[in-house]
């Protein structure tokens, strides 16, 4: 049976298994009660709630696990001051009970297929969950894709899922797995710094493919500067990030300091705030009731309709355009330009 997500709500998931990966780095299983199985496109990711210190934080994490399993496995890295991904670490134990929003996110393999029916899996770090995703989707169906799978990590103790990816590269013809590190000592795999000399060595036919690219974001940053540099077709290129929207006024050279007048109509509050402040900070500090997960403009759990007056959008993300024609607008992208009411969803 296909599990149902709340409308617009958090469900509530149990933890039932949780497995190091590496020395900092762990994959968690979250399961419903009743369990259900998941539906979900390779590559999108779900966003985590936690109440830390009296407030509830929500963090994107992608997927690593199959559509239509009764779980959902996600892997979670320690970061430095990372709030809520070393909360996971150290104080999630199997049995605890998760908050988790819906599966979302553009950067799946349905909605983007490979071109050729050849992919090229870019990915450092922990942004291999993704795409390590992706390819055991396309393994499990055994759908004719030819992948070439490259990773850069530190060494092979540092390699997530290192055993899982070798099993892949024996078992099936169509894995090509190319890890790249920073100390390849007593493996098989090459050692050196990524560039796009690295790029054309560990993927020669990279022209033939569809890349899907996923890690840190000066990692991302490069990459897709090596692929423009060497005149990849970029209709067929694709990336994740979580890397928070930048405030609209944040590079103004005259910032506005008056107040306006925020009034939400379902919960009866008036309040003021600033003038070119996010939305989402602004009901956040008036403690009102609205989810706000990834805070990039992306998964759509801070979705709220402008009722009158008007804000500043640099996003609508996972918004329809009827739902942009009739005002809707993500809190955690939106700043507000003056006076205005709003319904939370």
């Amino acid at each position: 049976m296909k599990f149902e997500w709340p409308q617009g709500l958090p469900a509530t998931l149990t933890c039932i298994d949780k497995i190091q990966e590496t020395a900092d780095c762990f994959s968690i299983k979250l399961s419903a009660n009743s369990g259900e199985r998941f539906d979900f496109k390779p590559g999108q990711f779900v966003s985590l709630g936690f109440e830390i210190n009296g407030k509830v934080e929500y963090r994107a994490y992608s997927i690593s696990s199959l559509p239509e399993q009764d779980y959902l496995q996600l892997t979670i890295k320690r970061v430095d001051s990372g709030k809520v991904s070393n909360y996971i670490l150290d104080k999630l134990s199997i049995g605890d009970t998760v908050l988790c929003l819906a599966p979302t996110g553009n950067f799946n393999c349905i909605d983007h297929p490979a071109r050729n029916d050849k992919a090229l899996l870019l990915s450092a770090g922990c942004g291999i969950t993704p795409v390590y995703a992706m390819a055991k989707h396309w393994l499990a169906q055994q759908v004719n894709i030819d992948i070439a799978f490259v990773h850069i990590a530190r060494s092979a103790s540092e390699t997530i899922y290192l055993e899982e990816l070798a099993q892949l590269d024996s078992q099936h013809a169509n894995f090509h797995l190319n890890l790249l590190l920073k100390d390849a000592t007593d493996t098989p795999y090459h050692q050196g710094r990524f560039d796009a000399d690295w790029l054309v060595n560990l993927a020669a036919d990279y022209q033939q493919r569809t890349v899907y690219l996923c890690g840190p974001e000066q990692f991302m940053r490069d990459s897709k500067g090596y692929l423009e540099a060497l005149q990849f077709d970029m209709n067929e290129f694709y990336q994740e990030s979580f890397t928070p929207i930048a405030e609209a006024n944040q590079n103004q050279e005259h910032v506005q300091n008056d107040q306006a007048t925020v009034t939400v109509e379902s919960f009866g509050k008036t309040f003021q705030a600033q003038h070119g402040a996010t939305l989402a900070d602004s009901l956040e500090a008036e403690q009102l009731p609205i989810i706000i997960a990834c805070r990039s403009g992306i998964c759509g759990s801070c979705k709220c309709k402008v009722t009158d007056g008007s804000v500043k959008s640099l996003s609508v993300g996972p918004l329809s355009a009827e739902e942009v024609e009739q005002g809707y607008v993500l809190a955690c992208s939106s700043t507000i330009e003056g006076d205005l009411a709003l319904e939370l969803s």
